[in-house]
């Protein structure tokens, strides 16, 4: 099984470092069953991301139809500014939308194999792109309006498991979206090995539609 984490420009580094050790870790734990990769839309080689300039390498093109999972993170930069002297973090997500990486989203999406998952900003790369209209999702609480906005129920969960959509919120939930994928994928035992060497616990409830609604406090 392939696990994809996507680079584009300006790309919070931590949205992807946090996923793509605790998968390697997953994969270790699975005798390699799980392959780790990071990938970009269109080519490989180095992306500059969004913090101090640090570039992180795209050593794979997305395959939007390999069995597994494909993660879209967000991004990282100041948050106002003016548009057109900053790249700040709502200029850097609506670029993203202009570059190829919708489509093979929305392949990935249309493809039973794939379970695609977002960690902060990704969900809203896919939201201005039109692909979460009606769907149930999370990113940064800086966001979740935006999210409404297009159509998305925004849900205020650490992770939103919207069937072949898993979200996750701030920064850091990433280590909580990667250790559920795990648990999701390939059963708790392996998630829990993970957490106890990583020596962290998830946080706060996975958020599914699932049993009766609670009634008003």
């Amino acid at each position: 099984m392939l696990a994809q984490i996507v680079l584009f420009d300006g790309v919070d580094p931590l949205d992807v470092i946090a996923p793509f050790e605790v998968l390697s870790a997953g994969s270790d734990a699975l005798a390699g069953a799980l392959d780790v990769r990071l990938v970009a839309a269109s080519e490989t080689g180095f992306v500059t991301t969004g913090t101090r300039g640090l570039r992180l390498e795209a050593t794979h093109v997305l395959d939007p139809q390999a069995p597994g999972v494909v993660i879209i993170p967000g991004a990282s930069g100041p948050i106002e500014g003016d548009p057109d002297e900053v790249d700040t973090i709502p200029v850097l997500l609506a670029r993203t939308v202009t570059t190829a990486l919708p489509d093979l989203i929305r392949r990935s999406m249309a493809c039973d194999q794939v379970l695609v998952a977002t960690v902060c900003g990704g969900s809203l790369v896919l939201a201005m792109a039109g692909l979460l209209e009606g769907r149930s999702a999370v990113t940064h609480r800086l966001g979740n309006d935006m999210l409404e906005a297009t159509g998305t129920t925004a849900v205020d969960a650490r992770v939103v498991d919207d069937g072949d959509l898993v979200t996750a919120a701030g920064v850091t939930s990433g280590l909580d979206l990667a250790l559920y994928l795990l648990e999701r994928l390939y059963g708790a035992r392996i998630a829990h090995a993970v957490e106890q060497l990583f020596q962290y616990e998830r946080r706060g409830t996975v958020w599914r539609n699932h049993g009766p609604a609670p009634q008003p406090f």
